[in-house]
């Protein structure tokens, strides 16, 4: 591989055989060779005349750097001081989870006349989350007559960061304990807001707008609308990605379980941060960025699903459950996506449990998993889940809900039921 201009076959040949054409012609006497020789003798003199001095720069570059599961971009292949090529072909690697257009990524370009910058595209799409690399491959062109070639030269290697496309999801019910200021869930207190609460006298401060003309009319005394304070909530996700089962299609095929959990949580973040409220992320395996502290608002919801993507799936050997620290506030709502695989994420999910936070279970491992054909597989899976239907089982003793992954309304009745305990009396014996 080069980067000057060298002379091609094309030309060699044409200078070879005119040349051999040429002595025969001669020695032989056949002015017939002579004939067929000039064609050749032409091109090669018109190729060395219009012979290029100087040879193109490359760079490429990304029409978009972030994309969600299945969008595309163009990688933009420039060439400048190109004047002296006539023709200029590009060839992009396919890498894993990628897609090409067209699909063997070789585009040509021929400009009607000379330019002194050319522009290749080629269309490139992500089929699954992550950074996944793209961009990489040759880039080369030749000159008029197709006398001199250059290249090919490698392009660099191109990242485009892939974030999660959030599964359908949506709740109606409330946060069971919201701990903020200012949001949409009706808290246990009275305060400015949506929420009926009861009709009481009137007290000096309350506002002209809550007077409840029609039961103090009846009663004689002033009576005013009573209302519940809105406040936001804190959500923690727990994404395990210590165990991965199944094998993953794309977007448009099957998902593993690690597919699934990194999804929902998207979704389940975009659809609380859209609301107002607070959200927080902490993945449970061997991923270097594993933490995103509870914040809320748009920007926030990027910073989540950027580490969503970087989720690498594999076990980390050096956490104790018991010694992590996730800097929650009580009130914080926990919801855990997990296969329940792998013994860290259940350790972490009742050691929270046992702090006194309301903890939820999303059960990520699809009902039609297909591990195989092999018989002693298909044990193997079986023994496996046997297992784990004893650790549901315990969790759900523990007093922790686990419910599986369905899309909108997956924690409707969960919530629900977290408030109604939240609320309940708490017995004291005496």
């Amino acid at each position: 591989m080069t980067g000057g201009w060298q002379p091609t076959m094309a030309l060699l040949r044409a200078a070879l055989v005119s040349a051999l054409l040429a002595v025969v012609a001669v020695l032989v006497g056949r002015i017939d060779l002579l004939v067929l020789a000039t064609p050749l003798v032409v091109h090669a003199v018109a190729a060395v005349v219009r012979r290029p001095s100087t040879p193109p720069a490359t760079g490429s570059s990304l029409g978009l750097t972030a994309l969600r599961e299945g969008e595309g971009t163009q990688v933009r292949v420039r060439l400048t001081d190109a004047a002296e090529v006539e023709h200029a072909v590009v060839q992009l690697n396919r890498h894993r989870w990628t897609a090409l257009r067209p699909a063997n990524g070789v585009v040509g370009c021929t400009p009607a006349r000379r330019q002194p910058t050319l522009e290749l595209c080629v269309a490139v799409a992500s089929l699954r989350w992550g950074r996944r690399p793209v961009g990489d491959g040759l880039v080369g062109g030749v000159s008029s007559w197709a006398g001199y070639q250059w290249g090919p030269v490698r392009l660099p290697t191109r990242t485009v960061t892939t974030l999660p496309l959030p599964g359908r999801f949506d709740s109606r019910a409330p946060a069971p304990h919201p701990i903020g200021l200012v949001g949409t869930n009706p808290a246990r207190r009275p305060g400015e807001g949506s929420e009926f609460a009861s009709i009481r006298p009137w007290h000096p401060g309350d506002r002209l707008r809550r007077v409840q003309w029609r039961v103090s009319l009846r009663t004689r005394e002033l009576h005013v609308t009573s209302t519940v304070a809105e406040e936001d909530a804190s959500v923690l996700l727990l994404v395990d990605s210590g165990t991965e089962v199944g094998v993953s299609e794309g977007v448009h095929g099957a998902a593993s379980t690690l597919d699934t959990a990194v999804r929902a949580a998207g979704a389940v973040a975009e659809h609380y941060l859209t609301r107002g409220d607070r959200v927080g992320l902490r993945v449970l395996g061997a991923t270097r960025r594993n933490a995103v502290s509870t914040s809320s608002g748009r920007r926030h919801l990027r910073v989540v699903l950027d580490t969503l993507a970087s989720v690498v799936p594999g076990e980390s050997r050096h956490v104790d459950p018991g010694r992590l620290r996730f800097r929650i506030s009580a009130g914080t709502v926990v919801i855990v996506l997990s296969p329940l695989l792998s013994d860290t994420a259940v350790a972490t999910t009742t050691t929270l449990a046992a702090r006194g936070l309301d903890v939820v279970v999303v059960d990520t491992l699809p009902e039609d998993l297909r591990v195989g054909d092999d018989p002693r597989l298909l044990l193997a899976w079986r023994m496996r889940t046997l297992e784990r239907d004893e650790v549901v089982t315990r969790v759900r003793r523990a007093g922790i809900p686990v419910v599986p992954w369905r899309g909108p309304g997956t924690l409707d009745q969960i919530l629900v039921r977290l408030a109604r305990r939240r609320a309940a009396p708490v017995g004291v014996r005496r």
